[in-house]
């Protein structure tokens, strides 16, 4: 009944910035609380960062100061802002919204 595609990703160098979008439809009234994690080859999949039902963001220490979560234009959207992007930063992407996962989106970082 609920899908969530994230959209957003794609090439960029270092230091360069991509915005990435949760996109929820379906059943689910709004997007209350949600979480971004990324999965690198070989990697197990991180957290990230996440929002509560309230809004209160968290980040973990490899992404502060550089990501900001926020929530979209609607009610169904969340977006991931990423600024100053590493190398170390690539991966697939995927928002977790009450356990349910969308198909990713990959963010390359390369010079």
């Amino acid at each position: 009944q609920v899908q969530l595609v994230e959209s957003g990703g794609g090439l960029v160098q270092p230091g360069g910035s991509l915005r990435l979008s949760c996109a929820a439809s379906g059943s689910i009234f709004s997007i209350r609380a949600m979480a971004w994690y990324r999965q690198a080859p070989g990697k197990q999949r991180e957290l990230v960062a996440d929002i509560t039902s309230t809004s209160i963001t968290d980040y973990e220490d490899y992404v502060k100061g550089r990501f900001t979560l926020s929530r979209g234009m609607n009610d169904r959207t969340v977006e991931l802002q990423m600024n100053s992007l590493k190398p170390e930063d690539e991966a697939e992407y995927y928002c977790d919204v009450v356990g349910l996962w969308g198909r990713g989106t990959q963010v390359t970082v390369s010079s």
